[in-house]
């Protein structure tokens, strides 16, 4: 049975979910960090009884200073759904994601399910399907991004949609992600850089950490789950219009363009 105070929290973030006005933070209402994934996952069975079907999994706060910021000293995780898979070319509509900000990631598709409590990193390549540069576009149900730890993770560690390259490359291919160069540009201008080794020192050891979290929740990843393992650089404030590029060193390239606002 859900909790007063977990439903209660849930409610709000749902509300902003649906009017697309962002809300009060909601941990004054929680307790520690297990109920902010109790909402978390109260939303997503909301969602999935809705229809929702869910396509994979994002890691956040891989960023050393973000977690400095939030005084944490681990990861967060949530929940990718197939309304957020945006197709490369298309417009992200205005209002679609309160609050946004972009990110460039390494996303890896899985082609076998990853169900131990501890897995090696060979057990971890070994079903990575392969990679794909991506674009996540991160916001926040929460009034002027005013979050702690307690709000991102029962926010659904503040997952808004994501644009992933269309040309798979198998893991082998990329070379030593930890080491690849990332460039993201808005309309052309330089706006982040950064490489593999800003996301917990490796992409790869993201996902393992991932695949370790989620099987002790009972949650593993599965085959055909999508994973996107964490920001490459800082984070960069989108508006109606921009259009940013992101390259990967390995990878390619992957686009994201924000629809306009009509008058």
């Amino acid at each position: 049975m859900t909790g007063r105070p977990i439903a209660e929290a849930a409610d709000r973030l749902a509300r902003a979910h649906s009017s697309g006005e962002p809300v009060e933070p909601v941990r004054e209402l929680l307790a520690d960090v297990d109920q902010a994934y109790a909402v978390q996952r109260e939303l997503t069975r909301r969602w999935t009884d809705g229809g929702a079907r869910r396509t994979g999994r994002k890691i956040g706060l891989t960023s050393p200073s973000v977690q400095r910021q939030l005084g944490v000293d681990t990861p967060d995780f949530g929940a990718l759904f197939a309304e957020m898979a945006v197709p490369e070319g298309a417009e992200i509509p205005v209002g679609a994601v309160l609050q946004p900000r972009v990110e460039a990631e390494i996303a890896l598709v899985l082609d076998a399910d990853l169900t131990h409590e501890r897995h090696t990193i060979t057990e971890l390549i070994g079903a990575c399907g392969y990679a794909l540069p991506a674009i996540e576009i991160v916001g926040s149900r929460v009034r002027d991004w005013d979050i702690s730890l307690l709000d991102t993770v029962a926010d659904n560690a503040s997952a808004g949609r994501y644009v992933l390259g269309g040309t798979p490359v198998p893991l082998p291919a990329a070379g030593d992600l930890r080491l690849a160069g990332m460039v993201l540009e808005r309309r052309g201008e330089p706006v982040s850089t950064g490489a593999g080794a800003a996301c917990l020192g490796h992409p790869l050891r993201a996902a393992l950490w991932l695949a370790d979290t989620l099987a002790r929740y009972g949650e593993p990843l599965r085959a055909g789950d999508t994973i996107l393992t964490g920001a490459l650089g800082p984070v960069v404030a989108a508006d109606p219009g921009d259009v940013f590029e992101a390259r990967i060193e390995g990878l390619g390239s992957v686009r994201a363009a924000f629809a306009k606002e009509t008058v």
